[in-house]
C-alpha cells in the first residue's frame, strides 16, 4: 500500500535534510582535522591504524552525503515536475510519499552518530 503526502510536505522534508547533510558535512571536516591533528601529534603504529581508519570512515561518509544528495535533489526534481505541469492547487495535491529515502536517511543518521560517538572515545583517549 503506497501512502501519499502533501507536496509540501515532501519539499519541506526534503529541505530539512538537506540542511541537516550540510551539517553533517561540516561535521566530517571538522573531525577530519581533529583525526589529523592526532597524526600529527602521535606517530605509534596503533594510534596511526585508528587515524587511517576513521580517514577511511569519514571518506565513505562524506560519500553517504553525497548519494543521499543527489537522491533528495532527483525527487525534488519530480516533484518540481509535477507542480509545473499541473501548478493548480499544488499546496494540496499528494504524492507518493518516499518511505525508501526517508529510512535511507534515518540510518544514515544512525551510523553517524555511532561514528562520532566512537570518534569522541578516540579522541578523549588520545588527547
Amino acid at each position: 500500500m503506497t501512502t501519499e503526502k502533501k507536496i509540501y510536505d515532501l519539499h519541506h522534508e526534503h529541505q530539512e535534510w538537506l540542511s541537516k547533510l550540510s551539517f553533517y558535512k561540516d561535521d566530517l571536516a571538522v573531525m577530519q582535522m581533529r583525526v589529523e591533528e592526532v597524526a600529527s601529534k602521535n606517530t605509534s603504529k596503533e594510534y596511526l591504524a585508528l587515524v587511517d581508519h576513521y580517514s577511511n570512515q569519514f571518506l565513505i561518509q562524506n560519500g553517504q552525503i553525497s548519494q543521499l544528495k543527489h537522491e533528495i535533489k532527483n525527487h525534488e526534481a519530480i516533484i518540481e515536475s509535477s507542480v509545473i505541469s499541473n501548478a493548480t492547487a499544488a499546496d494540496h495535491r499528494s504524492m507518493p510519499d518516499h518511505v525508501e529515502q526517508r529510512e535511507k536517511m534515518e540510518r544514515f543518521e544512525v551510523i553517524f552518530a555511532e561514528l562520532r560517538e566512537d570518534f569522541n572515545t578516540f579522541l578523549a583517549k588520545v588527547l
